[in-house]
């Protein structure tokens, strides 16, 4: 049976449209996409926000989920650059100091997982101790040993503990200060990014949030005694981590300009202009 003239012109026409539609859709994306990469070329301040994989039992890291999903988004006027790190304590330093100093960042936070943690957990303090039996990525453990031999037994974090913790209360975000990053490479991850951004000019502030299970991580592990988050509320709770802390950057008083020098600081020294 053959269609006639009239039913011919008209799906000529819903095909016709139907193309217009779609070369017109493609032409919206593809100015979206420019006018993204224009914007971004005018965001100078970014964050470096970092992650682990996943280690131990743990087939999933929601650090790492949560790392690729903010990855490339600005939030509070600032492009989050992303870095996810094997857990592997031998080469955590040297990994973080590469980062620092290829991003120079206004300011950083790691992430990390903790099971049975029961919200976002923001890390008051380092301690200079590596102290775990689960095995890392490298199948190493360690005892009672130091994070850096000789530094100091403790750096306290850099950034505003209050105004954040306001934040996730004002946010609906369930979130709290906490005393112990525990002695893992979590722990370690804080005190390594401390160490080597003591002496920066300008100062770089250094956070550390620890964050729950995934729901279906819950369920694995025992649902009655393990606390969880959803992914979306937990990436909500880092954004607006990163716009209290931007905002407490902004209402301090400007930096006085410093005097020229020849050197020029990276992460573990100075190396000469």
């Amino acid at each position: 049976m053959h269609a006639g003239p009239d039913r011919q012109a008209t799906t000529l026409g819903v095909g016709f449209a139907r193309r217009a539609r779609l070369r017109a859709q493609t032409r919206i994306h593809q100015r979206s996409r420019a006018s993204i990469a224009e914007n971004l070329r005018f965001v100078s301040r970014h964050v470096l926000l970092t992650g682990f994989e996943p280690f131990g039992s743990h087939s999933t890291n929601p650090s790492e989920l949560l790392v690729r999903s903010l990855e490339g988004r600005i939030v509070g006027g600032r492009l989050i650059r992303g870095r996810v790190f094997p857990v592997e304590s031998s080469s955590l330093r040297g990994r973080l100091e590469t980062a620092l100093s290829e991003e120079r960042p206004e300011f950083a936070i790691g992430l990390g997982y903790a099971p049975g943690r029961t919200a976002l957990a923001l890390e008051r303090v380092s301690v200079n101790v590596l102290d775990f039996a689960i095995p890392d990525a490298s199948g190493a453990t360690r005892k009672n040993e130091a994070v850096r031999p000789g530094g100091p037994d403790a750096y306290l974090s850099t950034v505003p503990l209050d105004e954040i913790e306001r934040a996730w209360t004002s946010a609906g975000v369930p979130g709290y200060v906490s005393d112990s990053a525990g002695t893992y490479l979590c722990n370690q991850w804080l005190y390594e990014a401390l160490s080597l951004t003591s002496q920066t000019n300008p100062t770089i502030p250094v956070g550390f949030i620890h964050v729950p299970a995934l729901p279906a991580q819950a369920a694995q592990l025992g649902a009655a005694n393990t606390p969880s988050m959803t992914v979306e509320l937990m990436v909500k709770g880092i954004e607006t981590a990163i716009e209290a802390l931007g905002q407490w950057i902004a209402s301090k008083p400007a930096a006085q300009p410093q005097p020229a020098a020849d050197k020029l600081w990276i992460p573990g020294g100075l190396a000469k202009r």
